[in-house]
């Protein structure tokens, strides 16, 4: 279901959380007070709950801090400015990375980045639907161009992401954070989020690359119903500690530019080592799924070229360039 202008002049009005009565809001709307019930009716459509008291009014189930251009603006750092990264907010996309695919295909410019409050049809691994409540999580996708680099030369991108990422959580003195090959970000061995990197363009160059990270700040118990796997958000790790949407927006621009003009001089090398650190894998009976293959193994990090090291039964090491894996009999 698609936002209206309507819903979201009144999700402006009550995503401080607290009580406004129906007569304040059909005011500041030039509505009937029916017509704000029929509009609060259709935000509850998007998993956005209302609470209904006589006598008080209407107010969300939980405040709700929507992106702001001019909050993460000001939050970037001198580099990300000085690099005059350029980003949109929509209230809805069907993906992000989907949006800034068909852009690039018009001629968007390297950096162009985008963030959604609400994704219709959000993109996993493989296929698979990436679980977007409105106003709850991060997506966002950067669309980067390699103008002398080929799709092999970009190999192990997304292994380069994974630093950028652990890198604003660290910012944001989140703790305990790891990596699992080839582009998972976890907390205990659980999911916190993920990166999605669509490639097109030539062997030997150009190339460009659509970048998606999505990272759970809250999901509902509701919404966490689809999730056939692990799962955790920012909210259940820092507890009673608040962490604002636009300040973590910021963070991961402020991390991912320098990362991408860097990764574009020289590659993964870069980032094995610091790659290495968090990596939650390693030393790890695991599973990988390569096709409708299964291998069973024990994980023995990444190569230097940030291929996943699997050691087989009798000892041979084996490196894969793509695969999905699980271990401690969790599909995380």
């Amino acid at each position: 279901m698609a936002i209206t202008d309507k819903q979201k002049k009144l999700l402006v009005l009550v995503a401080d959380g607290e009580f406004h009565s129906g007569e304040e809001l059909a005011e500041a709307l030039g509505l009937s007070r029916s017509a704000i019930w029929k509009q609060l009716s259709g935000l509850a459509e998007l998993g956005l709950h209302y609470t209904g008291v006589s006598g008080r009014g209407y107010r969300l189930e939980r405040r709700l801090e929507l992106l702001n251009h001019a909050k993460i603006s000001a939050a970037l750092n001198d580099f990300s400015r000085a690099s005059h990264v350029l980003f949109e907010i929509h209230d809805q996309l069907d993906s992000t990375n989907s949006y800034l695919v068909q852009k690039s295909l018009h001629g968007a410019a390297s950096g162009s980045a985008c963030f959604a409050e609400h994704q219709t049809a959000g993109k996993g691994r493989r296929g698979r639907d990436w679980v977007s409540p409105f106003g709850g999580n991060i997506y966002l996708s950067i669309l980067w161009r390699f103008p002398h680099n080929g799709l092999g030369e970009i190999a192990g991108l997304s292994l380069a992401i994974g630093v950028a990422v652990i890198r604003a959580l660290k910012h944001l003195q989140i703790p305990d954070i790891g990596l699992k090959w080839p582009n998972d970000v976890c907390y205990q061995g659980k999911k916190l989020g993920g990166i999605l990197i669509e490639v097109s363009g030539e062997a030997a160059g150009p190339c460009a690359a659509v970048i998606g990270v999505g990272l759970n700040v809250f999901l509902s118990g509701s919404e966490a119903e689809k999730i056939n796997q692990p799962w955790t958000d920012l909210s259940k790790i820092l507890g009673q500690r608040k962490i604002s949407r636009n300040t973590l927006a910021a963070c991961l621009l402020n991390e991912l530019i320098p990362v991408l003009i860097d990764f574009e001089q020289s590659g993964i090398k870069t980032y094995l080592e610091e790659w290495r650190q968090y990596d939650v894998l390693k030393g790890n009976a695991a599973r990988l799924f390569v096709g409708n293959q299964v291998i069973d193994g024990i994980v023995q990090g990444i190569d230097d070229n940030g291929l996943l090291l699997l050691e087989h039964l009798g000892g041979r090491i084996q490196s894969y360039a793509s695969g999905e894996v699980s271990f401690n009999n969790a599909a995380v």
